[in-house]
Parts: C-alpha cells; structure tokens; sequence
C-alpha cells in the first residue's frame, strides 16, 4: 500500500490545527467554535509564519476594496477572540505577537500534515495492508483449480488458525478505533462519514435557487417582544437577500405565516420558492441567541440547523454567521464581494438597533404608522450617529411622509439622510435605494435616480422595495415595457402583498392597458377587500375605461363623499360640465382657505376638464413645492387634454425629462 498523501492546506501548531479547506480549527482533533472573519485572520497570519503582516495587507486580503467596514474594529475584535480560544495572552504570547501600530506575527512553529483522525486512519490501513500483503503461496494444484479467482489472491502462507486470528484482532481493533473516532466526531471524522453515507443513501436534491424565511418564533414569553422577533427575521432576510444568486421572499409575504399550520410543502408551494428557514429567536438581557433551520419545499427534508449565541450589540455579526451557513449548506457559490458583505457587520449599539428594528416595525405598517416609525429612526441615529441603516431608513420614512405632508422641508431631511447613510456605508443597498428614491421624488434628476436604484438592486436583488421604487421611475420616463417587468419581479419576490398586486395595476393603467390593471387590482381586493387604495385604484380605471356604473359602484363601498374632486373628474369625463363646475366652485373655496392643498391632485381636477389655464397654474405651484407626485404628472391621463399646451411642454423641460 502507498504511503498516504500529505493533505494540502491543513497546518498544525503546538496542540492546534486548521483546516484550510474546511475552515476548521481544533484542539486535539476537537473541533472548536471559531467566527469566519477571526478564522480568516489566523489563516493569513499562517500563510506567512514568523512574518509581519501587517494590518494593511490583511485589510486588503480580506475585504474587497469596495466594502465598507468598521476595519479597526473589526480586526481588533477577531484577534481578542482568535486570543481567547487558543489561549494566548497578548502580553506573553505564544502564537501571535503584536507589533504596535504595524501589525501581527505568527511565532510559534506551524507544521503540515494530516489531521488527527486522517493519521490514525492511515496507521491502521497501513497495518492492515502489512498483513494482507504477505507473499502469497499457491495452493496445490487441485485446491487452486477449484477456487475463484478471488479465492485464490486471498490464499496466504499461514495456518487457517493463525491467519484467523490475524485478522480478527485487526478488524475488531479497526471497528473499535472507527467507533470511538465517529463517537467522538475527532476532527470532524463522523461528520464527513456522515456526509459520505447521506451522500450516497440520499438523492441529490435540485439546486435550490429561492427560499423563504419564516418568521421567527419569540421564545421570550413576553408578547412585547413580538417587535423584536419580527425585526429579526426582517433582518435576517435582509441580510440573506445579499445573495444575489438566490431568490429571497419579502417578509412582507412570507411573515403571513406566522404562528401558521400549514405544512412546508404547503408553504413552498404557494410561495414558488425550494427552500424554508424557519427558527426562533430569544432575548435573555444582553444575550441574543437564534435558531435556524433550512428545510427542503418539496421533501420536507431537513437540510441543516444551527444555533448561534452572542452579545445583543453583536447581533449583526450572528445573523451574517447564520446567512452565511445557510449559503454553505445550499450550494450557493458565493463572490467575494458577497462573502464580505455577509461577514462585515458589525457591533452595534444595543439601544440604537433596539430603535432601528422598532422604526422598521412601524415603516412596516404603512401608511397608519410612518409617523412613528420616522420617530423611532430618528431617535436611533440620536443614540448611534454612525449606523447607516437608522439613515436610510429615516430618508425613506421622510420620503413616504412627503406625500401627506408639506414636502419641501421633508425633501431636505430626505436628501441629507440618505447622504448621510452612503457616506458611512457605500455597500449598504438600503442607502442607495433612499437616495435613488430622493433623486426621483424631489430632485429629478433621473439618470442619476437610475444609477442610484440600479445598484439598489444589484447590492440586494431580492428587495421588492427596490424594484418598487424602480419601476416607479420607469413609468415617470413614459418606460412602460421595462416597468412592467419590473413590477413583475417585485411581485415575485412579495406574491402575497396586496402592495404588489396594486403596483402591477398601477403601472398597467399608466400603460392605458385597463383591463389588465382592473384584473390586477381585482387580484389585491382579492387579498384584502379593504385595501382603500386599490379600491380607489379600481374606481378611477373603471372612470378611465368608461365603465362609469362600475365606477361609481366601486365610489359607494368607498363611502366617497358626492361632491368630492373625483365627481368633478367624473362628470367631466361623461361630458356633464356644468354638474362638473357645480362640484367644482366650492372646492376652489374650501381650497383658498386651506393651509396645504395636493396642488397636483386639483391639477388633476383642472386637467380632466380640459382648462390648461388653471391646470398649468396649480402644476406650477406643485413645481415651487417639489410636490412628490409630480413625477408621473405626464404619464397621468388626467392630463390627457392639456399635453400639448406650451406651458405643459415648458413644465417637461424644466424638470429635465428627456425628450
């Protein structure tokens, strides 16, 4: 028997080796728990032992010049664990050595080899191999002539007695070493002979290219805490969503199966995805731990499971952990870029993340609650100026706001917050998303709101917010095609909200394709009958389709008052004028008195009458006050009538739409 084959990548030191290829350190052959980011380091640092490298060159070995992370931090924090689990003190050290302001020296001796359990293994096969190998003897002639060719090589010089004994000592001496290496699970041994014998019992399962993320369930006890556990798994599916190669579903629909009975088939099934990650989260003081595990859709199989535990400021760093494993035991090939990404959180402040997920909570329950969600976000980056996602969550919670409210002040807030979350964070989508949005609402400026949006998208391709947010845009750039499949994506990645249903109709209406938006809205009522937006939404397709007793059916389970703006619009479009003008004089009253009037909305108003003069003097109101619903005043058939007034055409040019 050859002698067995040194196994590239595993070094050893002292009591201690890694394994390069897996990532494992161990002690003893006893696997220890080590995070990624501090593996990685030691790792680096064995690559060159008795060797400076300095803080730079592990900066640039183990993030991508375009991730942003707290690197002082980040480094210091892994070399005090990598410290803490081999027992090395910084003072004296054994392993690494600090050169102040330069960097890091591994000192002690590193040797290559086999792990522990690969060596005893060998020793044993190599033993065997001894006795098997002994020259043979041919039997007599008319022993041999009635053997098997298999018979004949295992036919050797001893006494049947002697040879049985041989070989029963090793076999029973190689079954015990086996059972006490798989008992014992030393260097990983009964993992990867597990792996083994699930690979050839088990047929492979299809690649899984979409999952869904449950919500995790509050072991807490305390109903309180539902906000957290929820702002968890929103969390975790964010952080997961950093995937690019997997279709990750909104929490938006995968949360409606909180506390469900339904099985994960079931649930695969309706959310088209291959995959489920259900789990647990409890809070105990300081102390976070979450529980995960992935289950195949169409197998209810259990693919994996992990628990991880640490400090509630280290939170950010045990979701990437969880994130990450999940990507392992899926087979997604993950980019270094992805890699990094998924690993660069950092600590945070427990008060101001407490906040964050509290903010998100409410953003979450829009519009009833954007009030307080823009509370919450501002009261996180109070108590943690450098969080980045508190920013960008503020700058889109300002945006949402602006159409309620007076914008203009609420633009500047918007602008500054997203600004303020790229320039801690450029890898953070979250942030590009709020600036693209930004660029659209206020500044229009729309190639850089594409780019903006783009890289949104390209940074977390399962965020239906950003695809949203994009289509809108498209639909502002008369892009109807590209909006639709945008819609379409975002509709994939949420199949349950009533949001993406809407927003399909919406655009397909801006479209003038009225049926098509009247099935889709008639899909989100479908899903909650209440839903005003959508009922107003199919109303107004109706009105614009000329299905008017539709319409006004649609007006009266609305309870809208008869004498409200859309009556004017009504009338108008039925050709009555003079009931139009009736409707219309006493809310030209009501509308001088009040403090903040939609200028776009009576724009609207002006528009379906066919009056340029009034509409054109409200647009240009709208236009002083970066109203945000101007955008989309020229793919809106309320103004059909008035398109090609010069002062129409003047507005376009102003805000810069290309021709």
């Amino acid at each position: 028997m050859s002698e067995p084959v040194t196994v590239p990548g595993l070094l050893r030191f002292g009591v201690f080796e890694v394994d390069l290829k897996t990532g494992e350190l161990r002690k003893q052959g006893l696997k220890l728990k080590l995070q990624i980011q501090p593996f990685r380091i030691l790792a680096t640092l064995l690559e060159r032992p008795g060797e400076l490298v300095t803080r730079e060159e592990i900066r640039e070995k183990l993030w991508p010049a375009d991730t942003f992370i707290d690197f002082e931090h980040s480094v210091n924090s892994s070399i005090k664990k990598l410290r803490e689990v081999l027992s090395d003190d910084a003072e004296t050290p054994r392993y690494i050595e600090t050169l102040p302001r330069r960097g890091y020296r591994f000192i002690a001796a590193v040797e290559t080899g086999q792990p522990w359990g690969d060596q005893f293994i060998a020793s044993v096969e190599t033993a065997r191999g001894a006795v098997s190998t002994s020259a043979p003897v041919s039997p007599p002639g008319n022993v041999a002539a009635g053997m098997s060719p298999v018979q004949q090589v295992g036919a050797v010089r001893e006494p049947p007695l002697r040879k049985g004994w041989i070989i029963a000592l090793m076999t029973g001496a190689v079954v015990a070493s086996l059972a006490a290496i798989l008992a014992l699970n030393l260097a990983g041994v009964r993992d990867r002979v597990m792996r083994a014998v699930r690979a050839v019992r088990e047929p492979s399962l299809p690649k899984i290219e979409s999952i869904a993320v449950l919500p995790l369930a509050n072991l807490s006890g305390d109903k309180k805490q539902e906000y957290f556990a929820d702002g968890m798994t929103d969390e975790l599916i964010t952080t997961v969503a950093k995937i690019r190669s997997l279709r990750v579903i909104s929490r938006t629909s995968s949360g409606q199966y909180k506390d469900t009975k339904k099985s994960i088939l079931q649930i695969a099934r309706e959310l088209n995805v291959d995959a489920v990650v259900e789990g647990s989260v409890l809070r105990s003081g300081n102390r976070v731990r979450i529980t995960a595990t992935v289950i195949h859709g169409s197998t209810e199989r259990r693919l994996w499971g992990g628990t991880y535990e640490g400090d509630f400021g280290d939170v950010l760093i045990l979701q990437g952990e969880v994130a990450s494993a999940i990507a392992e035991e899926i087979r997604i090939g993950l980019t270094p870029q992805e890699h990094a990404r998924l690993i660069a959180g950092r600590p945070v402040n427990p008060e101001a993340y407490e906040l964050y997920l509290m903010g998100r909570y409410f953003m979450g329950r829009w519009p009833a609650d954007l009030e307080k969600a823009t509370q919450y976000f501002e009261q996180a980056v109070a108590k943690d100026p450098q969080y980045a996602p508190a920013y960008a969550g503020l700058s889109l919670a300002y945006s949402g706001a602006s159409f309620f409210r007076p914008p203009r002040e609420l633009n500047f807030k918007a602008k500054a917050a997203a600004l303020k979350a790229l320039e801690l964070d450029d890898t953070l989508a979250e942030a590009h998303t709020a600036m693209g949005r930004v660029l659209t609402l206020y500044d229009w400026d729309w190639a850089a709101a594409e780019r903006e949006l783009k890289r949104g998208i390209e940074l977390n391709p399962s965020s239906p917010v950003a695809h949203r947010h994009y289509w809108s845009l498209l639909v502002a750039l008369g892009r109807f095609g590209e909006a639709i499949a945008e819609a379409e994506r975002a509709r994939n990645l949420d199949p349950l909200s009533v949001g993406s249903y809407r927003g399909l109709a919406w655009v397909h209406s801006w479209a003038r394709h009225y049926d098509q938006a009247i099935a889709y809205y008639q899909q989100a009522l479908a899903l909650d009958p209440s839903h005003t937006q959508s009922r107003v939404g199919l109303a107004a397709t109706y009105f614009l389709k000329g299905m008017y007793a539709e319409a006004l059916k649609e007006d009266e389970r609305l309870g809208a008052p008869g004498d409200g703006p859309h009556m004017v619009v009504f009338y108008a479009l039925t050709g009555r004028r003079s009931q139009a003008l009736a409707i219309l004089q006493p809310l030209e009253r009501r509308w001088a008195q009040e403090k903040y009037v939609d200028s776009t909305g009576v724009a609207q108003v002006y528009g379906s009458l066919g009056d340029t003069e009034h509409a054109c003097a409200w647009l240009n109101r709208a236009y002083e006050e970066r109203d945000p619903e101007m955008p989309w005043v020229f793919a809106d058939a309320a103004f059909d009538r008035v398109h090609e007034a010069a002062c129409f055409q003047g507005l376009r040019r102003r805000m810069h739409f290309p021709s």
